[in-house]
């Protein structure tokens, strides 16, 4: 939704995409966009696992470092509905980012819903 407030044409690749997760059309550019989404907070920071392990097969061992070479932007959406579009090379780390210190502090977003877990 926060794409589309600004101007882009979302799409969503059809079958399984192994590097991103939506593609944002502004007109003048397009964007491939991976998007995380994280209730892990320690220590007053959001940890947000940006590695892949196991997508939706069986776990088998394999874990997918982040590359920025795969997209030009991650998306992360916390549990209290703080949201960042990073550019990916401006990610400092291939298999987590802590969000909510002055590091990506640039990069947040107007905020969105908090993320309801079940209990």
């Amino acid at each position: 939704m926060w794409l589309t407030a600004h101007g882009a044409r979302v799409s969503k690749p059809i079958g399984h995409c192994p590097d991103y997760d939506l593609v944002a059309d502004f007109g003048d550019r397009i964007c491939r966009v991976e998007v995380k989404t994280c209730t892990a907070f320690r220590n007053r920071r959001w940890v947000a696992s940006i590695c892949t392990r196991g997508g939706n097969q069986s776990w088998s061992g394999f874990v997918k470092q982040w590359d920025p070479t795969r997209c030009e932007y991650l998306f992360v959406h916390v549990g209290d509905g703080r949201r960042w579009c990073i550019p990916s090379g401006a990610v400092d780390g291939r298999n987590a980012v802590v969000l909510g210190s002055p590091k990506y502090s640039a990069y947040e977003v107007d905020p969105g819903a908090p993320i309801v877990t079940e209990t």
